[in-house]
């Protein structure tokens, strides 16, 4: 039976009347008023605390915020996504990148198969793999230990390796370095390769039917370098596969026990739980790469139990709702004050935009409002170096996300204070900014004549009352790692679901592919300017000019 219409929900006219004097709040005010804000709207869970108490929000915003996501039947969709209902249905599959971190003592049945026994042998395998890289076990084919990992993947198979190996730098074994290829020009392998030493590199192919084109073009030019430097018996010292597809596998000349798999139900930006992450179970060991599993496993309880006003991916997906739909933000900014999670704004990018930049409902009808807005951003004393100004004081309002340990993971003197310091003083900022008054009264202390001040006062203004969400955790470690990502996880399916679109296929990335390959046949041979507009052929007239000189 198809969804009513979002803007027809109780609870969304409700909010329409409601945001028509909340857009006018001043958060200074409501700081001024409830004393007790911040105890009120900060959340802890798996290891995270949220504090939402910078928004534009009071306790009538939450509790219609949380009655719209009880009318969209949140907390039925939930469940069966958590059962393995197909709730993908664009491509009729379940959808449990969640089993992927249940205990091996757990049990889930999906189509007549329990999936957590299946689950924990890939991760047994992985293990056994691991512990045999990291230990000097296995070796080369000239009986030296690997010191170098190439992943080769691209989309989940590069964003989620990359990102949590990079965030778990400090604890990588200090005999392994990582490397990740995924881009199909070859600036990006060529540059990898002259780093590393045939004699001592394992590549990891990455891509689950092995006929990815980026991916397959790299892992073939990797096999070509290998081979000038070796003979074919050795490739299987010095390739495995994440894939499910033997044949292929072995053709390409990898032995089938070092081919690990993974499932339908698995999306490609939900990846990084299963054999996908086995780079990262090669860099922190297995026993990090349970405590990964571990952090998220958590994070999948607490939403799962936890009641909705106490729930962080609720809370944190409904603020996104109020935002976008009724303060109409095009855009969300995370800023990561660590900069181990330098490339964590890029795997939000992929997870959020992927999922939910959709146009129709799941019933193919036009989604009334608008959805998934733009994510970007950078570590964040960088971006304040860049694009802060804008968030400060352009047209745009824009929220942020602050991310920070409070511990760091070095013995550097100073550098942490000064961190959290920038952290905490820039939502503030973002929350007080600085009145006319303000500016003046300070320019007077400074003794500074009224001509000037009169000319410099505006630009010195900052509108202020633009909202954050901090997101503290002790440390940056597996296990918050883990929580992290799925806390974000979780938040794309609560806004998944008030939007009634489907988050888990991706069909807007097929078009660009067709199109590529019929465009990559004409640059190697005749042309056909039938085919394209005029644009499109003198861009692929103007390649083969240069190609051909």
């Amino acid at each position: 039976m198809p969804q009513p219409n979002l803007t027809d929900a109780p609870a969304f006219q409700a909010l329409s009347k409601h945001f028509a004097d909340a857009k006018d709040w001043q958060m200074r005010t409501l700081f001024t008023s409830q004393p007790d804000r911040f105890e009120r709207f900060s959340i802890d869970a798996a290891g995270l605390m949220l504090d939402y108490s910078k928004n534009r929000v009071d306790g009538t915003t939450l509790d219609l915020l949380l009655q719209l996501a009880r009318e969209r039947e949140l907390e039925q969709k939930r469940a069966a996504m958590f059962s393995g209902e197909k709730i993908n249905a664009t491509e009729n599959r379940s959808v449990l990148h969640t089993a992927l971190r249940l205990p091996r003592t757990a049990s889930l049945v999906v189509d007549g198969h329990d999936a957590v026994p299946e689950v924990h042998a890939v991760l047994d395998h992985m293990q056994a793999f691991s512990d045999r890289v990291r230990s000097g076990q296995w070796t080369g084919c000239t009986g030296e230990p690997i010191t170098d990992i190439v992943n080769i993947g691209i989309g989940g198979s590069d964003l989620g390796p990359e990102m949590t190996c990079r965030a778990l730098r400090p604890f990588v074994h200090p005999r392994l370095s990582l490397h990740f290829v995924s881009n199909v020009d070859g600036h990006d392998l060529d540059a990898v390769l002259a780093k590393v030493r045939s004699e001592t590199t394992l590549f990891i192919i990455a891509s689950k039917t092995f006929t990815t084109r980026e991916t397959m073009l790299n892992a073939q030019s990797a096999r070509s370098w290998f081979l000038r430097h070796h003979g074919e018996r050795d490739l299987p010292r010095h390739f495995a596969a994440v894939s499910t597809n033997t044949d292929a596998v072995r053709a390409f000349g990898i032995d089938p026990e070092n081919m690990f798999p993974f499932w339908d139900w698995v999306g490609g930006r939900y990846s990084v739980w299963s054999a996908i992450g086995l780079p990262l179970a090669l860099a922190i060991g297995f026993d990090g790469f349970s405590e990964f599993l571990g952090g998220a496993h958590a994070m999948d309880q607490h939403f799962q139990t936890a009641p909705l006003d106490r729930n962080m991916p609720v809370i944190l997906g409904m603020l996104g709702i109020w935002y976008r739909n009724f303060f109409g933000s095009s855009s969300v900014s995370i800023a990561p004050y660590h900069q181990d999670l330098s490339q964590f704004p890029a795997y939000l990018q992929q997870l959020e935009m992927e999922s939910n930049g959709k146009r129709v409902t799941l019933d193919g009808a036009p989604v009334p409002v608008a959805t998934c807005p733009i994510i970007w951003g950078d570590v964040g004393t960088n971006g304040q170096h860049a694009y802060f100004q804008l968030l400060h004081q352009g047209t745009d309002v824009t929220p942020v996300d602050f991310i920070a340990a409070l511990k760091p993971a070095h013995a550097l003197d100073g550098h942490h204070m000064v961190l959290l310091a920038n952290c905490f003083a820039q939502s503030e900022a973002f929350m007080r900014g600085k009145t006319e008054d303000e500016v003046r009264n300070e320019m007077q202390a400074q003794k500074i004549p009224d001509e000037q001040i009169r000319a410099v006062l505006p630009h010195r203004v900052f509108p202020g009352n633009r909202p954050s969400n901090t997101i503290l955790m002790d440390k940056l470690a597996p296990a918050t790692l883990g929580a992290l990502i799925a806390l974000y996880e979780h938040k794309v399916f609560v806004q998944g679901v008030v939007w009634g679109i489907n988050s888990f296929d991706q069909w807007g990335v097929e078009l660009g592919k067709v199109l590529a390959k019929n465009i990559e046949t004409e640059l190697t041979g005749p042309a056909r300017p039938d085919a394209h507009d005029a644009s499109t052929n003198g861009l692929i007239a103007r390649a083969k000019m240069a190609l051909s000189a």
